[in-house]
């Protein structure tokens, strides 16, 4: 979509997460900070959907920071009934509503130049890069990891099942014994997902000269 923001029009809230990408990442794994997300939508189109909810976890020294998550309910000019009978969400009158440039602008402050993780990632970042440009605005300029590419890479890498197979987060968490209790609300996956990603990284990690840029690479 095109934009009506020329660059020198953009919101202050862009370009104060434009300001996070002028001093580089640290170069280890361990002296990162990940953000883990996910999103709750009203369907799968990234045009025509819209996001019901944003859950992000934080993961600094490799360690959930629990008490610093973040999560966010939009308000909703496009509704699918069978989708929100589904999540449940927006029903319940105890749960507050934003709308979604507020969401985003929760959501660009909280990130900042973070390396985003999430389950099936392109899925979440392109409804949140749709809903940055609805608004005229670029994509993300995060670094980005699937969880699914990294457990890939624990696999036999010479079983051709192995690299085709699409895993669910159900799947590896099931595998890893992860406690589902808390699925399917934004929040609950991006934590299941930062458990996903610490065990996984852990085993990554133990690979010979294994770091950053090779992670960065799955």
């Amino acid at each position: 979509m095109s934009s009506w923001f020329s660059k020198n029009t953009y919101p202050k809230y862009w370009l104060d997460y434009l300001e996070n990408f002028k001093n580089p990442l640290p170069k280890t794994i361990r002296e990162n900070r990940f953000v883990v997300i996910d999103t709750e939508t009203t369907g799968f189109h990234l045009d025509l959907d819209r996001i019901l909810s944003i859950g992000a976890v934080i993961i600094e020294d490799l360690e959930i920071k629990v008490s610093e998550g973040m999560e966010v309910y939009v308000k909703q000019d496009k509704f699918n009934p069978e989708t929100v009978e589904i999540h449940g969400l927006l029903r319940n009158e105890k749960v507050k509503t934003i709308t979604e440039e507020e969401s985003l602008k929760l959501f660009l402050d909280f990130i900042g130049n973070s390396i985003i993780v999430a389950h099936h990632a392109q899925f979440d970042i392109g409804m949140i890069n749709s809903a940055l440009n609805r608004r005229g605005l670029p994509n993300l300029k995060n670094k980005l990891i699937d969880t699914v590419d990294m457990y890939r890479a624990t696999q036999i890498k010479s079983n051709l099942i192995y690299k085709r197979k699409t895993y669910k987060l159900d799947d590896i968490a099931y595998d890893y014994g992860i406690d589902l209790s808390d699925r399917h609300t934004a929040a609950g996956d991006a934590f299941i997902t930062a458990l996903i990603f610490l065990r996984t990284v852990n085993k990554l990690m133990a690979k010979p000269k294994f770091n950053l840029k090779k992670l960065l690479k799955l």
